[in-house]
């Protein structure tokens, strides 16, 4: 089997990224009105809600590609403590019914934002390992 920090990170970056990305092509298609409404109850300006098209667009494209990889990461990490705040606050300490947190994969989304950042792109990225684009 094949050791290597950098096929580690590109996992991570891409399962992150395209996984992310669904959510943020969903929102495409549903408009920016709900979640505008939503933000606009929170005392926030509806345009704020063009930022989650960053967050859940423009940022997974860019650790697909790992390019301003670790920038890309913080915005995704901002964007789920924001989606913790403004969307799932009353359940973040709650469990399912099968046992596990509610909020698994907004978690795992946040956890794995967090890891890149730390970790960086890795070699096989657009940035490179260290690159001053990563």
């Amino acid at each position: 089997m094949i050791r290597s920090d950098d096929t580690g990170k590109l996992v991570l970056r891409v399962t992150l990224g395209v996984l992310l990305l669904l959510h943020g092509i969903a929102k495409l298609h549903a408009g920016v009105a709900g979640i505008s409404g939503m933000l606009a109850g929170q005392g926030l300006p509806g345009a704020v809600a063009y930022l989650v098209y960053v967050g859940e667009i423009v940022a997974p494209v860019l650790l697909i590609i790992g390019l301003y990889t670790r920038p890309a990461a913080w915005i995704v990490v901002i964007n789920m403590l924001f989606t913790f705040w403004l969307v799932h606050g009353n359940n973040l300490w709650s469990l399912g019914k099968s046992g596990g947190w509610v909020l698994e994969l907004e978690g795992l989304y946040l956890f794995a934002a967090l890891a890149i950042t730390f970790l960086g792109a890795g070699r096989f990225s657009i940035g490179g390992s260290s690159g001053r684009l990563n």
